[in-house]
């Protein structure tokens, strides 16, 4: 069964930055959206980026928009999420997810699957 895997998450202050991954050991991400996710305690889970494969266009929540960069490498299977300019608002655990309708993001619509277990994102000082 096919899982992603989420690591690059940490303790961090205010303004930093990490770098993100979303692995996906012997699935090839070709021809699939792929969508970072976070989930803060007591929210619900909510869309950060998404990028397509057909054209590498991306998508930002407004949250997050000048102060993530989504990125993709087919050839590794990887995916990757750089966060920058962290704040308190963005602690949560990350997740990366396939959409398994869509090659082209729009917004966060279609089926998202494959989720990995997240990586932790604490931004405090």
């Amino acid at each position: 069964q096919v899982q992603f895997v989420e690591s690059g998450g940490g303790l961090v202050q205010p303004g930093s930055s990490l770098r993100l991954s979303c692995a996906a050991p012997g699935f090839s991400l070709d021809y699939y959206a792929i969508g970072w996710f976070r989930q803060a305690p007591g929210k619900e889970r909510e869309g950060v980026s998404c990028i397509s494969d057909s054209d590498d266009s991306t998508y930002y929540a407004d949250s997050v928009k000048g102060r993530f960069t989504i990125s993709r490498d087919n050839t590794k299977n990887t995916a990757y999420l750089q966060v920058s300019n962290l704040k308190p608002e963005d602690t949560a655990v990350y997740y990366c997810a396939a959409n398994i309708e869509r090659r082209r993001c729009n917004r966060f619509w279609g089926t998202w699957q494959y989720w990995g277990q997240g990586t932790q994102v604490t931004v405090s000082s």
